[in-house]
């Protein structure tokens, strides 16, 4: 099929023909992308990922139930030989069985589970999901599983829909088990496209769990402009494909700190839904009827703390390390980062309104409220872009604060550091110069995110 991967190296090749014969993980496929590093016991592997500090497991080893303990005690040690701390992520309890006695765990969340061969029955007793198909399929919307013989138009498609689908997401993308710059290239992988008018508008990523005769569906993506059902109507295809195949097991996946998680993460799905809608991801999965919920874990040796393990977790999904993320994440144009700068920009106007304008501004009162006019008309455009999102206003706010960033160094450094009396006032010079390119950056990154979200 177009697009799908093969091995690129002995190491990736032997993993691919072990996952093929162990594959039991939902994640054990996921493993043969590219970014991860393997470590081999016996007749398994462990994939993981070095943060520098830590090795990171991609879920459970990828081998027989035999050989699970063995497994966990290698990587734990190689680990521990390399100057690493060591942790599984996305760990199911049949892992925890086999390692009772050299790991502990905390649930992270819960994994989703349907049976294809129950779906026809499933959609028979869910109205509101019957009429979600029925709205996509009266817009023209239809589904086709791509062929080797695809026309070269139809998957020529995919990387646009990709960084479109990418716009919409306002945190920087994510690796590790979640990454999606390679979506199209998974081994033993299937896609399946959403059609309007011979235009995709949506992609379900499918790839092996040998193991279990069934399906993991890896990413579901969405054109912003798509109707609605339609991703719906991709998993209903996905269902239907792999019922039609006999499979008798299919996840879409981890919903992150779903479940009876500890009280801290309880804690954090609650208050971080400005920066991952936690529940509404557990919310949609739902809406599609899974017959279980299966407990996720992470899981890391006895003689390390719970608060270290995320850690690790965290970082290897921030790719780069989390001070490399903190930094795209402001460049991204987050709406939590612009509408903090728009109110840390109010008592600075206020501030500036009261500075006298013969200690900082050469006595030019006209300049100082010039200024001031200028940061409530910022202040004001920052609030209409929170409510309203749109490029040309990301754009035109982004340029404002460029000239902010331009002329406010050249002014201080005419009318202020020469006369500068003390430390105080050189902070509040230093404040007034980074302040607006740290908003022009950020305004720059929300114009190019939103500016990718034209419609179709």
């Amino acid at each position: 099929m177009p697009g799908a991967a093969q091995p690129t190296s002995p190491s990736c090749s032997r993993a691919l023909a072990i996952a093929r014969t162990h594959g039991w993980n939902a994640t054990s496929f996921q493993t043969l992308g590219r970014g991860f590093s393997y470590l081999f016991h016996e007749e398994g592997y462990v994939a993981y990922v070095d943060t520098g500090a830590a090795w990171v497991a991609a879920g459970a080893p990828v081998c027989s139930d035999a050989a699970l303990g063995g497994a966990v005690d290698a990587f734990v040690e190689a680990a521990r030989a390399a100057g690493r701390r060591s942790c599984f992520f996305g760990v199911e309890p049949r892992l925890l069985d086999a390692a009772r006695a050299s790991l502990d765990h905390l649930p992270i969340g819960e994994q989703p589970v349907w049976s294809p061969l129950e779906w026809l029955d499933s959609l028979k007793e869910h109205a509101s999901l019957r009429e979600q198909l029925r709205r996509a399929r009266a817009k023209g919307v239809v589904v086709r599983q791509l062929s080797a013989h695809e026309p070269a138009a139809i998957a020529e498609q995919l990387p646009r829909l990709l960084g479109r689908w990418l716009s919409t997401k306002a945190m920087p993308p994510l690796g590790f088990l979640v990454a999606v710059p390679h979506a199209f290239e998974s081994v033993d992988g299937e896609r399946f496209v959403a059609l309007k008018d011979e235009l995709v508008i949506g992609v379900a990523c499918v790839i092996p769990v040998p193991g279990r005769n069934g399906w993991f569906l890896e990413h579901l993506l969405r054109d912003p402009d798509a109707p609605n059902g339609t991703v719906e109507l991709l998993v209903d295809a996905v269902m239907r494909w792999a019922a039609e195949r006999g499979s008798s097991w299919l996840t879409l996946g981890l919903a992150p700190l779903a479940g009876n998680v500890p009280p801290p993460l309880r804690l954090a799905r609650q208050r971080l839904g400005w920066l991952y809608d936690f529940e509404g991801l557990r919310r949609f999965k739902a809406k599609l009827q899974p017959c279980d919920w299966v407990p996720i874990y992470l899981a890391f040796p006895r003689s390390r703390s719970a608060a270290l393990a995320i850690f690790d977790a965290l970082s290897a999904f921030a790719t780069g390390g989390v001070l490399s993320f903190g930094g795209r994440f402001i460049l991204r144009g987050h709406p939590v980062v612009i509408g903090t700068l728009g109110t840390l920009l109010v008592p600075w106007t206020v501030l500036l309104a009261l500075a006298p304008s013969a200690d900082w501004f050469a006595g030019h009162s006209a300049v100082k409220w010039a200024w001031v006019a200028f940061d409530l008309a910022l202040i004001a455009g920052i609030a209409g872009l929170l409510c309203r999102p749109s490029g040309r206003l990301a754009t035109l706010l982004a340029v404002a604060a460029s000239l902010d960033a331009l002329l406010t160094p050249l002014e201080a450094a005419a009318w202020n550091l020469p006369y500068l009396a003390s430390f105080s006032e050189l902070g509040i010079v230093v404040v007034a110069c980074l302040a607006p390119l740290l908003g022009a950056l950020a305004l720059g990154g929300a114009s190019r995110r939103l500016g990718g979200q034209q419609g179709l």
